[in-house]
């Protein structure tokens, strides 16, 4: 109970339930549409889908903030490649927070002078960038550790003319591809948050990608890979140990 107490009087703890809430909402919604007699339903988990968005954009506000401070972090890195992938994936944040702002801001009425869909377009175009470049950052990390598992395995071998995982990999390429997948497997095995981190990226990608047009997709699926993301990010706020560490 008490960490449960502890991740809800987090601002991102809040977002992260409130975001699992939404895109749960968005799944069932795209689950039960096809079906009549689910129509009252629907409706109660648009509306509450439509709530829960509002409500996320309140604990976004300030964001700007934390995403200029993530920035500062990332120019420190040692290690060029995620320096580079950081740094500008943090831009580009800055300037999505800015955009959702923005939209926030035209959504309550205050201004009516702000032309929505262009900021929109803006604000997932920063977002899209942004999670590319951290899957760039992830796709590199994952290859440091799989020569880091070949490098284990090898030195482990008696025989230095066997293969580092453990068997004769032939030329054809089923079998390519199976050792690459086997040391895929035990890279991310062996580095629990890199594991996480690559999930949460992949599956928030989906959405500007569908927004932008470059993959278009239905709710059922945007719906599935944001409620894995957000279960990989409640994960990420309960458990510190577990977010991925700048090197």
């Amino acid at each position: 109970m008490d960490a449960f107490i502890r991740f809800t009087n987090q601002t991102q703890g809040r977002d992260r339930l409130f975001r699992a809430t939404q895109y749960t909402c968005m799944l069932l919604r795209y689950l039960l549409e096809p079906k009549a007699d689910n129509e009252k339903v629907v409706m109660k988990l648009k509306k509450l889908e439509s709530s829960v968005s509002t409500g996320r954009k309140w604990f976004r506000i300030g964001n700007v903030v934390h995403a200029v401070q993530a920035t500062q972090q990332s120019i420190r890195a040692a290690d060029l490649v995620p320096r580079v992938c950081l740094t500008l994936a943090s831009l580009n944040r800055v300037i999505y927070f800015i955009c959702d702002t923005v939209l926030f801001v035209r959504s309550t009425g205050l201004t009516s002078g702000i032309n929505k869909e262009k900021w929109r377009r803006w604000a997932a175009r920063c977002y899209y960038y942004s999670l590319l470049l951290n899957l760039v950052r992830d796709l590199y990390e994952v290859s440091l550790q799989m020569k880091q598992v070949a490098h284990d395995r090898a030195k482990r071998e008696k025989s230095p003319f066997q293969d580092p995982l453990g068997y004769s990999v032939a030329d054809e390429e089923t079998e390519w591809l199976q050792s690459l997948l086997l040391l895929l497997f035990h890279s991310l095995k062996r580095h629990p948050p890199l594991f996480l981190d690559t999930v949460k990226n992949f599956c928030d990608i989906l959405n500007p990608l569908d927004q932008l047009g470059i993959y278009k997709s239905n709710p059922g699926i945007i719906g599935l890979g944001g409620l894995v993301s957000s279960i990989a990010g409640i994960i990420i706020v309960a458990y510190p140990q577990m977010k991925l560490k700048t090197q």
